[in-house]
This record gives C-alpha cells, sequence and structure tokens, in this order.
C-alpha cells in the first residue's frame, strides 16, 4: 500500500478531535457535577454555616473529572506529529487518538453527572443526618471512578501508537 493510504491528509484532524473530546466532555461533566453540588451547598450554607467544608468534596471530585481529561489531552497533544516536520501520521494513530479522547471525555461526563446528583442530595442529606457523610462520599467515589475507568482504557490506548 501506498503512504497516502496509510496516512491520509485527514488522520490529523482525528487526534484533534480526540484532544476536543478529551477536554469538552471531561469539563462539561466537571462543570455540571461543580454546578449541581453548588446548588445543594448554597442550600447547606443558608441554614449550616459550619457544614461547608465538609459539603465541598463533591466540587472537589468533579475538578478531578476535568484533570482527567487534561492528561489525556496533553499526552495525545504530545504524540501529535507535524507534518512540517516530514513525519507521518497514519490513521490508525488518529483513530487512537480519537478513541483516547472519546474515552475519558465521556466517561467524565457521566462521572460528573453522577457526582452533580450525588454531591446535591448528599449534601443536603448530611445537613439533616450527620451519619450520611461516610456513605455519601462512598458513593461519590464509586461515581468517580468511572471516570477513572476512562482515563485507564484511553492511557491503555495511547500507549499502542507507540509499537
Amino acid at each position: 500500500m501506498s503512504a497516502e493510504v496509510l496516512d491520509p491528509k485527514f488522520a490529523p484532524f482525528l487526534g484533534m478531535g480526540g484532544i476536543a473530546a478529551a477536554m469538552i466532555f471531561g469539563c462539561a461533566g466537571a462543570a455540571y457535577g461543580t454546578a449541581k453540588s453548588g446548588i445543594g451547598i448554597a442550600g447547606v450554607g443558608t441554614f449550616r454555616p459550619d457544614l461547608i467544608m465538609k459539603s465541598l468534596i463533591p466540587v472537589v471530585m468533579s475538578g478531578i473529572i476535568a484533570v482527567y481529561g487534561l492528561v489525556v489531552a496533553v499526552l495525545i497533544a504530545g504524540n501529535m506529529k507535524s507534518p512540517n516536520e516530514g513525519q507521518s501520521y497514519s490513521l490508525f494513530e488518529g483513530c487512537l487518538h480519537l478513541a483516547c479522547g472519546l474515552s475519558v471525555g465521556l466517561t467524565g461526563l457521566a462521572a460528573g453527572y453522577a457526582i452533580g446528583i450525588v454531591g446535591d442530595s448528599g449534601v443536603r442529606a448530611y445537613m439533616q443526618q450527620s451519619r450520611i457523610f461516610v456513605g455519601m462520599v462512598l458513593i461519590l467515589i464509586f461515581g468517580e471512578v468511572l471516570g477513572l475507568y476512562g482515563l485507564i482504557v484511553a492511557l491503555i490506548l495511547n500507549t499502542r501508537t507507540k509499537g
């Protein structure tokens, strides 16, 4: 096969799509989790200002989701090859980078939604019954780990381009 078939000119577009997907979907999930949890925290703060600091856990966990997307986006960008430097960027690499970005981005979106909903309800319940705190944190961890799974898959896929 010719090099033109294996290294089409649109292949970098797929890699850039992976970068965009990682950042857009990951940050959308983090923003939703932060906003939804923030609504609950504001409600708690009006009645029990002493609980605000412990109630910030869902917001911190939502921010971590965006970091997962940022890490993968930086790794993909570091592996992209510039055609101006005479390097080839294969269709296989483009598809792998797109898959990396989509895996971390969409799982980050799902995790952000989960953290937001649990965070909102959890901090409101915590205001009324302090024994709910450990259960809330455990459920938040289970929501967060969805994004972590996407990060792990993206990192595994990203190492495939070096082989």
